[in-house]
């Protein structure tokens, strides 16, 4: 079987999906095709209000944005994360080193704090330094788009903090997918990791994708005709 993103020593720079978060649009565009060639997926936004809509859809696994910015500042984009995952590690990036911007940030729970201009080398290691915290979050917990989570330690879906219940069969389904979640799960991945011993039918697959999909957000697996599943 394929190891993956959700196994501690697997997890790397190339697994990791970042939302952006940068005002300056040439600042964000140079940013944002650089990390393009170091990580497996980026995402940008140009303020606060605009990263909160992509965390509907986008599972971040570590934010790095700036502070001053229109509409929705750092600090305010901040609080709303952490009003809803304690967790997700977080960047600020920022030419402002005032004490107002410090004294604010000093219970949310920031991994690293660098000043602008930031060189390749000095992002790089910031993000090697979360790698770890990262990695701890994913083997026991991981957060799905529209409000969706998956204690991978309890075995549980849950969804605004109401459990819903899985199968055997939907819980190996569903971590495997998440294993593979840079890649495509095939039919002999399921036939082997899912159904065991017992010959996967097509009625049988289709029967609990179908159920499957009814518990989790909208469009999350995707079929690939031919060939297996993965995730949006």
């Amino acid at each position: 079987m394929k190891k993956g993103r959700l196994i501690v020593s697997n997890i790397t720079l190339k697994d990791l999906n970042i939302l952006f978060v940068e005002d300056e649009d040439i600042i964000r565009q140079k940013s944002v095709s650089t990390l393009k060639y170091i990580v497996a997926n980026v995402k940008e936004a140009s303020n606060g209000l605009e990263a909160l809509e992509k965390l509907k859809t986008f599972c971040a696994d570590l934010i790095i944005t700036d502070l001053h910015m229109p509409d929705m500042d750092g600090v305010e984009f901040i609080k709303k994360v952490r009003e809803h995952n304690k967790n997700i590690c977080i960047i600020v990036q920022t030419a402002y080193t005032t004490e107002k911007y410090l004294l604010s940030l000093i219970d949310m729970h920031i991994e690293k704090y660098l000043i602008k201009p930031t060189s390749l080398e000095k992002l790089i290691e910031a993000l090697e330094y979360c790698i770890d915290s990262i990695s701890d979050s994913k083997i026991s917990y991981k957060k799905l788009p529209n409000g969706y989570e998956y204690d991978w330690n309890q075995k549980s879906l849950i969804h605004n903090k109401k459990s819903i219940a899985l199968t055997k069969k939907e819980i190996l389904f569903l971590e495997l997918l998440f294993k593979n979640i840079n890649n495509i799960t095939t039919y002999e991945e399921l036939q082997n990791e899912v159904w065991q011993d017992v010959v996967m039918t097509d009625n049988a697959l289709r029967s609990l994708v179908r159920n499957l999909r009814k518990k989790l957000p909208k469009d999350f697996i995707i079929n690939l005709s031919g060939v297996g599943y993965k995730v949006s």
